[in-house]
């Protein structure tokens, strides 16, 4: 048996038709225009609860009908039913939104047809009761009193007509408190829901605003890293371009130059790595690649200054080891700037600097003398404003101004328990940067 043109071959770029069970594309491209169409609506519920609400007024509506058995075959039921659901076909197919009119009016409508035909124990007014709940949820508070109205009207005009029953035939009033309070229960259902949502909304801006003032805190403090370091490196290395240039001028001895030279180049490639590092931060990395600098640090601070040519009279009491990480860093950062506005004010001056560590407080003076004829400094600069700004966040004081000696920087931290044990509370967000904001 020659089986060769059995199943055909497929020619290039051809593709063989599927075979399955699957969806068929028109019907697959109907759900999805609906659940774009139901993404679209303003009212921001989650579809779990619009179903929810659907399929309990499918069951309302199949159980009212059923109870008319004995009135078919006329049709009335099931056109009431039909006016129950109007809003569904009207807004999956033509794309009209369910405002709170249309759904109000289907369901009046739709409850007057059932109860045309009154049974006993009915269930035809429990779709007022779903419906006040839908339009409770998202209208505004006079149309929701207004739909509850109108319901509780319609059932007691229906009751008058005897049309409502419940219970023992004959006892009209017996089910209409029933019927009224279900009504007034499915209102108060659809307010809450609607405060849930107003609630959600005012979350998220207070979301949005916490987050936008998070990143501007996040700027604010990268900056504040930043100009400590250039001001720190640019300091330091124009001391040495300084020396060099006095070198070849004066003496013409290209040694001392030369190492001048070399140590501007060593402290400008450090600045560089520094900066990296800080600019780093604001990748959302997992951890740093390097330590931030600690008060054990400020001995090679000092080193730096001085080799740049810069007379500092330094020294230091007290164990560095009952210093913690944030406020060494900080301590670190008060001197690296007090030291870089010497050398920007003041380059020929001597400064003096002391670190004392007690029991109760870490303590960091620096000091120096105005030049002569020099205009008195002004406690107004970014690099003051962020000493300032790390001392608070650390529960420490700073002062920075001028007196008898000079120009003097006086930062002292506590290191009682109580403020360790705040400190440690404090130190991930100091190190991620969120709670600080600069003046």
């Amino acid at each position: 048996m020659d089986v060769s043109h059995a199943i055909p071959a497929n020619t290039p770029g051809e593709q063989r038709p599927r075979r399955g069970f699957g969806v068929p594309a028109g019907l697959s491209r109907c759900f999805e225009t609906v659940r774009q169409r139901i993404d679209a609506l303003p009212y921001d519920y989650p579809p779990a609860v619009i179903i929810g609400a659907d399929l309990a007024l499918l069951v309302i509506t199949t159980s009212a009908v059923i109870q008319r058995h004995s009135y078919f075959p006329n049709p009335l039921p099931l056109i009431a039913m039909a006016v129950a659901f109007l809003p569904i076909p009207l807004f999956a197919i033509f794309g009209v939104h369910p405002h709170p009119v249309l759904l109000k009016s289907s369901a009046l409508v739709s409850c007057a047809l059932f109860l045309l035909q009154p049974v006993n124990a009915d269930f035809a007014p429990f779709v007022l009761v779903i419906v006040a709940g839908e339009v409770a949820a998202i209208a505004s508070r006079g149309m929701t009193l207004g739909f509850s109205a109108l319901a509780i009207a319609e059932l007691v005009a229906f009751d008058l007509a005897g049309h409502v029953h419940w219970g023992i035939p004959g006892e009209r009033l017996q089910g209409l408190p029933m019927y009224i309070l279900g009504i007034l229960l499915g209102t108060m259902v659809g307010i809450l829901l609607q405060y849930q949502r107003r609630f959600l909304y005012q979350e998220r801006q207070n979301q949005a605003i916490r987050s936008g003032q998070a990143a501007d805190d996040e700027r604010r403090r990268i900056a504040r890293e930043v100009h400590d370091v250039i001001a720190h490196s640019l300091s330091i290395t124009l001391l040495h371009l300084t020396a060099a240039r006095r070198a070849l001028q004066t003496d013409d001895d290209p040694t001392e130059a030369t190492e001048a030279l070399v140590e501007a180049e060593r402290l400008g490639r450090q600045a560089m790595a520094d900066i990296r590092r800080t600019v780093g931060m604001l990748d959302a990395g997992p951890a740093q690649t390097a330590p931030e600098p600690d008060a054990v640090d400020i001995d090679e601070l000092v080193g730096d200054f001085r080799r740049a040519g810069l007379a500092v009279d330094y020294a230091r009491a007290g164990e560095l080891s009952r210093v913690s990480g944030a406020i060494g860093h900080a301590l670190y950062r008060i001197g690296q700037e007090s030291l870089a506005n010497v050398t920007k004010h003041a380059p020929d001056t001597a400064a003096v600097v002391r670190l004392t560590v007690t029991a109760d407080a870490a303590t960091l003076v620096v000091s120096n003398p105005l030049p002569t004829g020099a205009a008195p400094r002004r406690d107004t600069g970014m690099g003051v404003r962020g000493m300032r700004r790390r001392a608070e966040l650390l529960g420490g004081t700073i002062s920075a101004g001028t007196g008898d000696d000079g120009w003097t920087v006086r930062a002292e931290f506590p290191l009682d328990t109580a403020g360790c044990s705040t400190i440690s509370t404090m130190l991930p967000s100091l190190l991620r940067g969120k709670p600080q904001e600069d003046a």
